[in-house]
Order: C-alpha cells, then sequence, then structure tokens
C-alpha cells in the first residue's frame, strides 16, 4: 500500500512540475513577452477608459433586467391529399389512419427572443413577433426560470407585454427619453444573439425617425450596434443608462448583422405598452377612408402647388369621413392645420387620435381648399 501511494504521490508532483513553466524550465521563451506594456499605465485616464467604463456599468446596470424569453408552440402537420395513398408514398410515411390517409403529426416549436423588465411585480416589453401565437413563455432571469403570460400584444408596432407568474421581485429597467436622441450618440445593445444570454454590443445612433422600414411609417431609430435573431425584443440603451428604444429588426441579406439595425423608439413603446395593460390591446383611431398613391403627375393635374397630401381613393359607407362630408378624390391637405405630406402622415395622426374627438380635416376639392370635421372611433 506505501508503495502505490508513493507512486501516485511520485506522478502527482511530476505533473505539477510539468504544468508550472517556472519549474520546468520548459516555457523560458514566455520570458520576454511576460513583461509589462508601456501602455498599461499611460491610458489608465484616458477618455477611452472612461468609456469602456460607462460601457461596464451599464452591463453591470442591466445584467438582472434583460431576460431570456423562449417560447413554445405545437404544429400540427396533415397529409391529406389523396396522392399519399399511393403505396409508393406510403412505404416513406408509414401507416395510414381508418381513411387510408396519414393521422396527425404534431411538434413543439421553438423560439427565443430577448425582453426587458419594467416593474419590479415582473412586467416585461418584447416584441409582439416573439411571442405571437405561441402557446407557452418562459422567461429567464439569472438562470432562473419562470413561466410568462402575454398581457398584451400589438402587431402594427411590434410590441408585446408579458407578466412573470408569482411574488418574485425583479430589478426594472431605466426607460429613457428617445425624442431627444441624436444621430451619433452612442448606443449599446443587450440580449440573447443566437441564444448567447447577455450579449452586450455597442455602435452609434445612425438615423432616427426611419419611417420607411414598414407599411404604417411606424417611426424607427437606426443604429449599427450590432443585432442578430435573437436579440429582438432587446434594450437600446444610451450612455446614461437609460432605454430609448426596443430593438425590433435588421436588413440583411444573410441574416446576419450588417450593421443597420432598427428599434422601436421607447415613446412609441410607453404608449403601447400603456394600453395593453389597460385593455390587452391598442385602441386606435378611425374614419373609413382609403388611401391612394398621389403622383407628381396627379398632383399637378388636380391643381395642387406642390406634391404632398393623402389622396382619397375611397370613402367607407356610414363611416365617420363620409358622415363629415369627405369624397373619393379628395386630398387631404391639413389634419388639425397640421400639414399631411404623405398617407403615413395621415395615419399617425388619425390613429393616435382620442376615440370620440372631433378633427379639422382640410382636403383640396375642385382646386380649392375646404374644411371638415370628422368624429374620430376606434379602429374594428
Amino acid at each position: 500500500m506505501n508503495f502505490k501511494k508513493n507512486c501516485i504521490l511520485s506522478l502527482f508532483l511530476a505533473a505539477a512540475v510539468a504544468l508550472n513553466p517556472a519549474q520546468s524550465g520548459a516555457a523560458d521563451f514566455l520570458t520576454d513577452a511576460a513583461s509589462t506594456s508601456p501602455l498599461k499605465d499611460k491610458n489608465k485616464n484616458s477618455a477611452v477608459y472612461e468609456l469602456q467604463k460607462a460601457y461596464q456599468e451599464i452591463y453591470e446596470a442591466y445584467k438582472d433586467s434583460v431576460v431570456f424569453i423562449s417560447t413554445e408552440k405545437t404544429v400540427v402537420n396533415r397529409f391529406n391529399h389523396p396522392f399519399f395513398n399511393d403505396p409508393f408514398f406510403r412505404d416513406f410515411f408509414g401507416p395510414r389512419g381508418p381513411q387510408g390517409q396519414k393521422k396527425e403529426q404534431k411538434q413543439k416549436q421553438k423560439g427565443l427572443g430577448t425582453g426587458f423588465i419594467l416593474s419590479k411585480d415582473g412586467y416585461i416589453c418584447t416584441n409582439h413577433h416573439v411571442v405571437d401565437q405561441m402557446d407557452s413563455v418562459t422567461v429567464m432571469v439569472n438562470d432562473k426560470e419562470y413561466k410568462a403570460e402575454i398581457i398584451g400584444s400589438d402587431a402594427l408596432t411590434d410590441i408585446a407585454l408579458l407578466k412573470i407568474k408569482g411574488d418574485t421581485s425583479f430589478k426594472p429597467v431605466f426607460l429613457g427619453d428617445s425624442d431627444r436622441v441624436k444621430v451619433g450618440d452612442i448606443s449599446v445593445a443587450i440580449g440573447n444573439p443566437f441564444g448567447l444570454d447577455k450579449t452586450i454590443t455597442t455602435g452609434i445612433i445612425s438615423a432616427t425617425g426611419r419611417k420607411e422600414i414598414d407599411s404604417i411609417g411606424l417611426s424607427h431609430i437606426q443604429t449599427d450596434a450590432s443585432i442578430n435573431p435573437g436579440n429582438s425584443g432587446g434594450p437600446l440603451i444610451n450612455l446614461d443608462g437609460e432605454v430609448i428604444g426596443v430593438n425590433r429588426m435588421i436588413y440583411s441579406n444573410s441574416g446576419g448583422s450588417l450593421g443597420i439595425g432598427f428599434a422601436i423608439p421607447v415613446n412609441t413603446a410607453k404608449k403601447v405598452l400603456v394600453q395593453l395593460k389597460d385593455h390587452g390591446k391598442v385602441k386606435r383611431g378611425y374614419i373609413g377612408v382609403q388611401i391612394s398613391p398621389l403622383t407628381e403627375e396627379y398632383s399637378k393635374e388636380l391643381g395642387l402647388e406642390k406634391p404632398g397630401g393623402a389622396l382619397v381613393g375611397g370613402v367607407e359607407n356610414s363611416g365617420p369621413a363620409e358622415k363629415g362630408g369627405l369624397k373619393e378624390g379628395d386630398v387631404i391637405v391639413k389634419l388639425n392645420d397640421e400639414q399631411i405630406t404623405d398617407y403615413k402622415d395621415l395615419l399617425d395622426i388619425v390613429s393616435n387620435s382620442e376615440i370620440g374627438k372631433t378633427i379639422k380635416i382640410t382636403v383640396w376639392r375642385d382646386k380649392k381648399q375646404l374644411n371638415f370635421w370628422v368624429t374620430v372611433i376606434e379602429r374594428p
């Protein structure tokens, strides 16, 4: 027994020596590279180090507030076409049901995304497309999993509100003011790209007020901070440690980041989140008009001094616009005396108008301006 113990001890000591370059002398060639870098102390007080410190502080402030979201839904595959009765396909698709058709196949479809905590009791903001039509939603906060329910979700703005089940206390983020964001501001994104939890990326604000991103003309903040699949629903943060946007999408031909990412301004998100909390949906204004493209040539034909406005292509029967006096062919040029440059301006103002409120609409008809008053109703 003593012989065996001595052998084991000898082997252990030999291994320790082999792993210790100082004792073994096997790594003398690393001695020169082990000297202190001349830049180590020189840059300690530089602006770059201060910026690095700011990034580290932002991460520390948000590591407990950004959550990993995983979703799951059951998808049913059906094979009901007659050609599946052919013996050739039977060999590939296996046994058939009583009517000669393949029985339904169910499979789990999983997804992932990011969210951030809004309140101590566990309300969470994320994207609508992250949780849309999902059977179950699980959020992970610091390696702990919690079930969450969808309080409300809005497809048009791509914002959803979740609530963690239970009475655990959480750390909320700090909401900023997206109206104060300027091009060139430094931006920080935190999320779970490709499932890599709490990944931080940095960049600048490349543009503000991008309205050409979707069909309804929702304003977006553009950033070159790296955003990839899985970042959806995560916060875009400024150097003050405030959330200024909700990361939504990227422009990419490959599916990976090309430095063109878009976030929903947090001021837009706040309005939507309040309605989702109160109503479970967003109540939008509606006046019952269809809008058609207004070309420069047609603008001249109508006698407009310059292109602009929203061309009414149709009016809903007995709708608010018809009751107010609007007709097909009118060009809406002002709303509450605010200039309308295109249909997106009209959609934005009407959608955000108070339900039941009467608004002033100025139209161009027969080469003159006319004013009408229309009462806004809730969008069907």
